[in-house]
């Protein structure tokens, strides 16, 4: 078969695909009850792909059945911290023992049993299935979809803020991934980042999951929260002015808390994948631009100016 055979027949699949997303939600939201699951992947993809159309759903009425990680249950609330799940099949995190990869994540055996109960439920229903454990339609379809005005976030900024200093960082120190790739660039040192910027700031969080993240050494005005609880996680980048992160799914909690994001990239040339980054924070209701540091000089002079403004 040709390649142009191939890509006629990858566009009708995909446009089908999209035209039974939509008759799906249509169905969703005339019965008001739904599956969706399982979600085993990354915390960036929670933020960007699922908790915007899982509150849309809610916000419409939906009562949803939810298989995925207990992990990302904080940032599924309302603006009054209520959780937006009507019934919650958890999964724990298991992280320690695999590397999350988007969705594709391969989870221990105990943890796939409980995923295998959940479709086997789903399917026998009756009741419209979101299966975004479906590779193509999760990847192809459903990222896409959602792009279409499928989206809504709560106020959570109301929940998690509890105040502070009022020159507040916080900061990923991702360990993720190869030493260097065209998506998140090269290393850095973090030590060195945090010494460069700490005289501008009142505190900076450093804050991320144990399995993902360098340890930084305790010093003066920064405080440690690398942890499995992502309501310390959300708690401290609520209260932070700006999240410094290497280009990953961090970058979309700007939108939950209207705080700005620094991305800081060690590499020349272009990001890869940032357009689809930009893309998915636009259909999220992206207020500011995403700011972009490429040296310890250029994350130097973002903070001070920031900060100097608010002075």
């Amino acid at each position: 078969m040709r390649i142009s055979d191939l890509r006629i027949k990858y566009r009708f699949r995909l446009y089908f695909n999209l035209l039974l997303a939509k008759l799906k939600l249509v169905r969703t939201l005339m019965v008001r009850k739904c599956y969706y699951g399982p979600f085993k992947g990354e915390f960036g993809h929670i933020l960007a792909h699922n908790a915007p159309f899982l509150m849309y759903l809610h916000k419409k009425g939906v009562k949803i059945t939810y298989c995925g990680l207990q992990l990302h249950a904080p940032i599924l609330v309302d603006e009054n911290g209520k959780s937006i799940i009507h019934d919650f099949r958890p999964l724990r995190d298991f992280f320690a023992e695999v590397t999350p990869d988007m969705n594709e994540s391969v989870p221990p055996p105990d943890v796939q049993q409980e995923i295998i109960k959940f479709e086997k439920e789903a399917k026998a229903s009756g009741y419209p299935f979101w299966n975004i454990g479906d590779k193509f339609y999760y990847w192809d379809i459903h990222r896409e979809f959602l792009t279409y005005g499928h989206t809504y976030l709560y106020n959570i900024r109301k929940v998690y803020r509890t105040g502070g200093p009022a020159k507040a960082v916080a900061l990923f120190p991702r360990s993720k991934g190869a030493a260097y790739s065209v998506n998140n660039g090269g290393p850095w040192d973090y030590e060195l980042l945090i010494d460069s910027i700490k005289s501008f700031v009142e505190k900076i969080y450093v804050v991320g999951h144990p399995s993902q993240s360098f340890e930084i050494r305790p010093q003066e005005k920064v405080e440690l929260c690398i942890t499995a609880d992502n309501a310390v996680i959300l708690e401290k980048c609520a209260n932070s002015e700006v999240i410094i992160t290497p280009h990953s799914g961090a970058v979309y909690l700007s939108e939950y808390f209207k705080n700005e994001i620094l991305l800081i990239y060690n590499g020349e040339g272009p990001i890869g994948n940032v357009w689809n980054t930009l893309r998915f924070k636009k259909s999220l209701g992206a207020e500011k631009e995403m700011a972009i540091a490429r040296t310890y000089d250029q994350v130097t002079s973002f903070i001070k100016n920031k900060f100097n403004e608010k002075a």
